[in-house]
């Protein structure tokens, strides 16, 4: 049994002997057979070979690069970085809006405040000149203006309000970009906030001198109004003594 396996394993190796040998025999024809010489095939497949394994490398090397940004990115830091500027950027926009909407409101506050100044003023100087239901009927004008003063500046009030908590979530913005590494965020919120605040100043100073004027002209108002029921009073009593030396 030992025997027959062992002449099996002989025949299989004279086999696999015989097969090399064909295949050499074959690569030899072929080379011969070619117009170019041995060696200049052999240099060329070693080149050959040589690229490939230079690509392959390169190949690998850059297609690690984006590989190893990406994990850069996955970061705690760079994530929490990213958040904060997002943070950052609704926190621009929600001033913007604020701010928008406050310079808005009090411009027509100031608005109606110099209507009805001009409307006192007005009445201030045909004071003299009105029949009672013309009197009545200003005076109807200037009431319904100041209802409609009283409305925008309960406007503005409310807007404010938006706009003061838009600055303190910009402003907590704005630091947390910096404590996390997003220096051009935090820069942005801050000239942002910078511009809004300079803008509600403007007008603010316009709505202020606003009721200034209109604080005089109601000033102005009660001393014209005395000054005319004192002459009023007076032609009564001058009427009256007339009337007793009758």
């Amino acid at each position: 049994m030992t025997d027959f396996l062992l002449l099996l394993t002989n025949m299989a190796a004279l086999r696999r002997s015989i097969a090399c040998l064909n295949f050499f025999r074959s690569t030899a024809a072929s080379v011969l057979n070619s117009r170019k010489p041995l060696r200049h095939r052999l240099v060329r497949l070693r080149d050959v070979t040589r690229t490939s394994l230079v690509s392959l490398s390169v190949g690998s090397g850059l297609s690690a690069v984006p590989f190893m940004q990406q994990v850069e990115n996955l970061s705690h830091e760079s994530l929490i970085r990213s958040a904060s500027s997002m943070v950052t950027d609704s926190a621009n926009t929600y001033l913007s809006q604020t701010t928008q909407a406050l310079v808005d409101s009090i411009t027509q506050y100031s608005k109606a405040l110099h209507t009805l100044i001009s409307l006192q003023r007005r009445y201030l100087a045909s004071l003299e000149k009105l029949s009672t239901a013309e009197e009545d009927a200003i005076w109807q004008v200037i009431i319904a203006q100041r209802v409609e003063v009283g409305d925008r500046l309960d406007e503005c009030n409310r807007f404010e309000s938006n706009w003061i908590n838009a600055v303190n979530l910009c402003e907590m913005a704005a630091e947390a970009a910096y404590n996390t590494g997003a220096e051009h965020a935090s820069v942005t919120a801050k000239t942002n906030l910078q511009v809004a605040k300079v803008q509600v100043e403007e007008v603010r100073q316009i709505s202020v001198d606003a009721e200034r004027k209109l604080t005089e002209t109601q000033a102005e108002e009660i001393q014209r109004m005395a000054e005319y029921a004192f002459i009023e009073s007076g032609s009564d009593d001058v009427h009256e003594a007339y009337l007793r030396e009758d």
